[in-house]
């Protein structure tokens, strides 16, 4: 297996046949999951692992959480207002290796044209051929963030309660292959 260290160095795409860009939030008293569909991005891996990049823009209207109800909802003001901000991108501004497969991307996430600094724990988890002729990478990548800093606060009390109906932190979790352009 390649390690992190020994990764071909070049540009790389994301497939977005073999890639998930998902999430988990808290609802009530359980979890409700969806991913998006509609997105590009780019790994630029350098010799010097550190000085490597990643570049990722997801349309926030292909959101996908399996109830169409809830799907328009997300779309709109209320959540990621999509006629206004219809994108999310995320830009590395740095990688620190922490082990032959585990290493952080830090960079900037913005989301409604509000920017924070998010970390990725990320496994990098092989490289090697497709049956196309083309190198492949994988990666998987997690993070924790607050949708109210990002000016997602919209909420329902639970009646009865002293509870919201939708917790703040969101669960990112990116499943990703990405193919070695020539």
């Amino acid at each position: 297996m390649t390690t992190a260290t020994a990764v071909t160095t070049g540009t790389w795409t994301l497939d977005p046949t073999h890639t998930e860009i998902g999430f988990t939030v808290r609802h009530l008293i359980g979890k409700v999951r969806g991913k998006f569909t509609g997105f590009e991005g780019a790994v630029v891996t350098a010799e010097d692992l550190s000085a490597s990049s990643v570049t990722v823009e997801v349309d926030l209207s292909t959101i996908d959480t399996g109830t169409a109800g809830r799907d328009e909802h997300l779309r709109s003001a209320d959540f990621f207002g999509v006629e206004s901000s219809p994108t999310m991108t995320f830009v590395s501004t740095g990688v620190v290796q922490k082990s032959a497969t585990d290493f952080v991307v830090t960079g900037d996430l913005t989301i409604r044209g509000i920017s924070k600094s998010v970390e990725l724990a990320t496994e990098f988890l092989g490289e090697g051929g497709d049956p196309w002729g083309g190198t492949r990478v994988g990666v998987e990548a997690t993070t924790q963030i607050s949708r109210k800093e990002f000016g997602i606060d919209f909420n329902m009390p639970v009646e009865g309660s002293d509870k919201l109906m939708i917790g703040d932190k969101i669960s990112i979790h990116i499943n990703a292959e990405a193919v070695l352009q020539a």
